[in-house]
């Protein structure tokens, strides 16, 4: 009996050790978790802290949603964010509208047609395409695209950067994360669903497109809706690339001011607690909850097509 003490002393020491490593794993996971909801809540106190007073007090709602006339620093000051309103969503749907066919496509080779080591170098190529920051982007559509878009288009503005310039940019940056959910969707529908349909005499393109994308459809929307919440918050790209014009755009050819733009160009011009700086914490507010509504649908969508399913 006393041969085995330190034999049991021994057991319970590395009990106690794997005790205390399983307690702090468990408090950093918890803490990384916790912490994105702390960062969330914090930025979102900030901005609400920075414009809610002039946004509750002295903010005419009717002329900011209706009026296209931004002027705060004209005599009277106008705080009209229409312009800048349909500028962020029209540049959003040019980008969308380039993305979802090029995501969706590629999405499809690389999950369904691409395999072994091309598939892995389409998804590295994919990654390092997100990996581009936003200010590169930002020069190939002021230096690439737009003499390309003055030359073959002849704008009336006479300008390349627009409303066509911006969308391009912006759909090419939206486009891996929206490829990288789609795969991860197209993935997660179930082998035996393409073996059924596979022996039934289905060719590989009948079963991605009648077996495969429909079971996919939620996630596939989640990816539509993420890549359009990655256009709606994207600042430098839009600046360089929009015209950065406060206008109601007729064609594609016409600069745009979008909310994050104008967010960027003016908030360093202005004196903290003006009326001015705080007016742009509410356009702030108004992005914050745009991205917030985006990112909650994306995930009722996602979660009920998981009870669904």
């Amino acid at each position: 009996m006393t041969d085995r003490a330190p034999l049991i002393s021994a057991e319970l020491d590395r009990r106690d050790s794997s005790w205390w490593v399983d307690l702090a794993a468990r408090l950093l996971v918890f803490g990384g978790g916790i912490s994105a909801i702390v960062f969330v809540v914090g930025i979102f106190v900030f901005i609400t802290t920075q414009g809610l007073e002039f946004t509750l007090q002295r903010l005419d709602w009717a002329e900011f949603f209706t009026s296209i006339y931004w002027r705060p620093t004209g005599h009277p000051p106008t705080y009209g964010a229409l312009a800048l309103i349909v500028g962020t969503l029209s540049v959003t749907a040019v980008a969308m509208a380039i993305a979802v066919p090029l995501s969706f496509g590629a999405a499809i080779y690389i999950g369904e047609f691409a395999h072994g080591r091309q598939r892995e170098w389409l998804k590295i190529l994919i990654e390092l395409l997100a990996a581009v920051p936003s200010v590169v982007w930002g020069v190939i559509g002021l230096h690439l695209l737009s003499p390309l878009i003055q030359h073959y288009l002849q704008p009336a503005s006479g300008v390349g950067t627009n409303l066509l310039n911006a969308g391009i940019i912006l759909g090419l940056m939206a486009a891996p994360i929206i490829t990288t959910i789609a795969e991860d969707a197209l993935k997660a529908v179930p082998e035996t669903f393409r073996e059924a349909a596979e022996a039934l005499g289905a060719t590989r393109w009948q079963v991605v497109w009648r077996v495969v994308l429909p079971h996919a459809r939620p996630g596939l929307s989640a990816a539509v809706l993420l890549g359009v919440g990655r256009a709606v918050g994207e600042t430098i790209a839009v600046l360089m690339a929009s015209g950065h014009a406060i206008n109601l755009p007729k064609t594609l050819c016409d600069p745009v001011r979008a909310l994050t733009a104008t967010i960027a160009a003016e908030l360093g011009e202005t004196s903290a607690g003006s009326d001015h700086y705080q007016v742009l914490f509410t356009l702030g507010m108004l992005l914050f909850l745009i991205t917030f509504v985006i990112n909650l649908i994306a995930d009722r969508i996602v979660r009920g097509a998981r009870q669904r399913g």
